[in-house]
């Protein structure tokens, strides 16, 4: 991928097997984001092509993609501030029904029928106790939960994860922790995340970019003890 000359994102040939947790780190600048961003359409290759599922996306639009299952959830939490937990999950799984439209303005009778299966994706993200309470009256962590909700009720076969665990305390750095573990048991997960804690115990392979570029890829114990990758992140300060 290059802007205007240059190349945030050079020959970088990453492979995601179907079922596993694959964990994209590297310093910042490494060209973690715009993969991700080229992977679900929201940039175009200059170069190169994009494949899900034997299937060439390069041109497709990210709602295309998001249909076939591939389906991102943002560095920045994006949920509806003043809707409850349970109205913020049960607009995303309108939406996944009646494709790009939210669909607001069907009657409420008919929208009851979705709480079943709201209620269920509460309870899988660990906020039952929550459910009434509007978004913004939730910690950032579980903020983040109700994101994962929301992107879960878009059924995605592949959940792409940018940075979850950023700007969370200890407690909720656990606890999204293990939402992930139990998340990724029946989903293949792609993520971009510095807490390389939490990157050495979820992850089943890694790949590590630097100036755009593929440096390393293996598991935890192979990449952490690769020379190039020590340099990387001494050199960057995520030592």
């Amino acid at each position: 991928m290059e802007f205007k000359g240059f190349r945030a994102v050079n020959n970088v040939a990453l492979q995601v097997e179907r079922g596993t947790i694959h964990a994209l780190i590297g310093p910042n600048g490494a060209g973690k984001t715009t993969c991700f961003n080229l992977l679900t359409k929201f940039l175009i290759p200059t170069a190169g092509t994009i494949r899900y599922k034997d299937k060439d996306i390069t041109g497709l639009k990210p709602a295309d993609v998001a249909r076939l299952g591939l389906v991102r959830s943002f560095q920045i939490s994006a949920v509806f501030p003043h809707f409850t937990v349970m109205e913020n999950v049960r607009i995303a799984l309108q939406r996944r029904r009646h494709g790009d439209s939210f669909d607001f303005w069907r009657p409420e009778k008919a929208l009851r029928v979705l709480n079943a299966e709201a209620l269920e994706l509460v309870e899988a993200v660990g906020l039952s106790d929550y459910a009434e309470i509007p978004a913004v009256e939730l910690s950032y962590g579980r903020k983040r939960a109700l994101e994962i909700a929301t992107t879960l009720a878009l059924d995605p076969e592949m959940l792409l994860l940018d940075e979850p665990m950023a700007g969370m305390g200890h407690e909720d750095v656990d606890r999204t922790a293990e939402l992930i573990r139990r998340v990724g048991k029946d989903r293949t997960i792609l993520m971009v995340e510095h807490n390389l804690s939490v990157v050495a115990s979820l992850s089943d392979r890694i790949t590590v970019l630097a100036r755009g570029q593929v440096l390393a890829e293996g598991d935890y114990a192979t990449v952490s003890k690769d020379p190039r990758v020590v340099e990387a992140y001494i050199g960057s300060g995520h030592a």
